[in-house]
């Protein structure tokens, strides 16, 4: 079972990584034109909190398992970041757009969550 956890915690921070540092690397108006529209209802700082949030949750899902230093900040970072995709369903579904990447991102956080609290 751990096998399964770290390939999970590995997937799931990349995607993290790179979606939240696209945020807070890329002005607003590139991210509302690479289809990114959710971003127009949002403040450029807004977008800049949402994708550091998303970058030390990604490094939360690492780092303390894989060092053994407080390692139950992984599955609390896990939470965090199921948390910050139940917003971006709700974000998504509002505004009628494609919401089955932010829910399942959520959904295996929260797995992921279960398997490290349950090690």
């Amino acid at each position: 079972m751990n096998v399964v956890a770290w390939v999970l915690q590995i997937v799931l921070a990349v995607a993290f990584l790179a979606s939240g540092g696209m945020k807070v690397v890329r002005p607003k108006p590139a991210l509302v034109s690479a289809g990114m529209g959710y971003a127009d209802d949002f403040t450029d700082g807004s977008i800049k909190a949402i994708g550091l949030i998303e970058v030390i949750g990604a490094v939360g899902l690492i780092l303390p398992w894989l060092l053994d230093v407080v390692p139950i900040l992984t599955p609390i970072a896990a939470l965090g970041l199921a948390l910050v995709m139940a917003g971006a369903v709700v974000v998504h579904i509002r505004r009628k757009e494609q919401f089955a990447p932010a829910l399942v991102l959520g959904v295996l956080s929260l797995v992921l969550a279960v398997l490290r609290f349950a090690s």
